[in-house]
């Protein structure tokens, strides 16, 4: 069970922050403290983060019951430690690296198809989705009666990270193993085609239902069910798919490959 004791700042008479406290809780004193921690191991709690990664896929609810405790002990949603991004950019470039040896690329393309995944695909992308859906969820998933509320890009960043965590996994590791070996599906057998589009189902699911939760966890919002409505384009795309033969895994690996041409 988390504590649910909730976080009192201390406040003036008037019942506003005083000035040490107002300053402490600004985005700008947070990414300070947030950037200042990346740089110090020591201080990041990897066995929490190591703890999170597993409840995303087993019980994601867990994940954001934590943010909520967050929120009444530091009061920010965001993750403060930095422990969750450095795991997560590990797992990143290891799957990387692992994906380039089994297409068989030489030093320099294994070296080349990393930064593109790093800084194109996981921040440039990351960055992107998770401003538009900050932008999104405070202009017009915001209840009426809570305008004194926002949400936070941290906590939109850290959505998005949650999210494609087990995506990263799914795509990016165990689909490795069945790329030339055992269902083989970089070929054109339609048995690859379904084991491999049918990960893409199930990673790109996880991705959809994970950011569902942690927007439905920010009491503040509404209609947060509507980011479930992709399910049906995601399950037509999969059945279309199947009957017209695209494999998403050897239009992946042909990408990767031109990349780094």
């Amino acid at each position: 069970m988390l504590p649910t004791t909730a976080y009192s700042p201390q406040t003036q008479g008037n019942g506003s922050l005083n000035s040490r406290d107002a300053a402490r809780h600004t985005a700008g004193a947070k990414r300070h403290k947030y950037l200042r921690r990346l740089f110090r191991f020591t201080a990041m709690d990897f066995e929490f983060a190591t703890w999170q990664m597993l409840y995303l896929f087993t019980s994601p609810q867990k994940v954001y019951r934590n943010f909520h405790y967050r929120k009444q002990t530091k009061d920010q949603w965001a993750r403060d430690d930095p422990a969750f991004l450095v795991l997560l950019s590990i797992w990143l470039c290891v799957s990387t690296l692992g994906f380039a040896f089994v297409l068989g690329m030489g030093f320099l393309e294994m070296i080349k198809l990393l930064l593109w995944v790093v800084f194109i695909d996981c921040i440039g992308v990351g960055l992107l989705i998770s401003t538009l859906m900050w932008v999104i969820s405070n202009k017009y998933l915001m209840k009426p009666e809570s305008k004194d509320y926002d949400v936070e890009w941290g906590y939109a960043f850290d959505v998005h990270l949650n999210a494609f965590y087990p995506l990263l996994v799914i795509l990016h590791f165990i689909q490795l193993f069945f790329i030339n070996h055992i269902v083989f599906i970089n070929h054109d057998w339609f048995i690859g085609c379904f084991f491999g589009n049918t990960l893409w189902l199930i990673a790109v699911g996880y991705y959809i239902y994970i950011t569902f939760l942690g927007y439905s966890a920010l009491p503040f919002l509404k209609n947060t069910v509507i980011m479930l409505y992709p399910f049906a384009l995601l399950v037509l795309l999969y059945m279309l798919s199947l009957g017209l033969g695209w494999n998403f895994t050897k239009g992946l690996c042909w990408f990767y490959k031109f990349r780094v041409q």
